[in-house]
């Protein structure tokens, strides 16, 4: 199981994929919201989205946005 994990501390600007969809490696899943720059979050590997972030989230960096799996 691959964890998408953000990358810095933001808001969770918009949700992507959605709960059980099925992505690809390098899939766009999230983005997040910084000092006004938007930051992607990819999918590292193909599988399927259990989302453990919901819009409008602050999250920390080294938080889960999804497992992929």
């Amino acid at each position: 199981m691959y964890a998408a994990k953000a990358e810095i501390v933001g808001n969770v600007w918009r949700v992507v994929a959605q709960e059980g969809d099925h992505v690809a490696a390098g899939d766009l899943v999230a983005v997040l919201e910084t000092m006004k720059m938007e930051i992607p979050v990819h999918a590292g590997e193909a599988g399927t989205v259990r989302l453990k972030v919901a819009e409008g989230q602050i999250v920390q960096e080294g938080d889960v946005i999804a497992e992929i799996g």
